[in-house]
């Protein structure tokens, strides 16, 4: 198997996020990744697959996954049957941060328990992390 096959999951996740100027390379039993996604939530998807697949410390792939927008975690848009609370768990890993990305919405939005399918949310950065971290 080679190590493109090992990592076709990380791969695939970088054609999902539509990374730019990306590339792969397969050399002296590494595999050399990189390309810009355009949030850090995306990155951290990437890694946490690449550990996943590798372990805490792969030995086998280097990865240079660069962040486009550095002004927010991610972005993402309400699907049916959603929660603040429920996306919140997802990007956040705390369903009380939901406080967080009401915060982070109140321009758009006049009650926390009040979203619908279609609306683009702003999700911010968790708790004790920036986009330099």
């Amino acid at each position: 198997m080679s190590l493109q096959d090992k990592y076709r999951s990380v791969l695939t996740l970088g054609e999902k996020f539509n990374a730019q100027d990306g590339y792969v390379e397969e050399s002296d039993g590494r595999l050399r990744v990189g390309g810009t996604v355009e949030y850090l939530h995306e990155k951290d998807q990437m890694w946490d697959e690449i550990k996943r697949i590798g372990g805490e410390n792969p030995f086998d792939i280097e990865a240079d996954i660069k962040v486009r927008n550095t002004s927010i975690y991610a972005r993402h848009t309400v699907d049916k049957g959603e929660s603040l609370s429920l996306i919140a768990k997802d990007y956040l890993g705390d369903v009380m941060a939901y406080k967080a990305i009401f915060a982070a919405n109140s321009d758009t939005l006049e009650d926390p328990n009040k979203i619908f399918p279609g609306q683009e949310l702003v999700i911010p950065f968790p708790e004790g992390r920036s986009a330099d971290s």
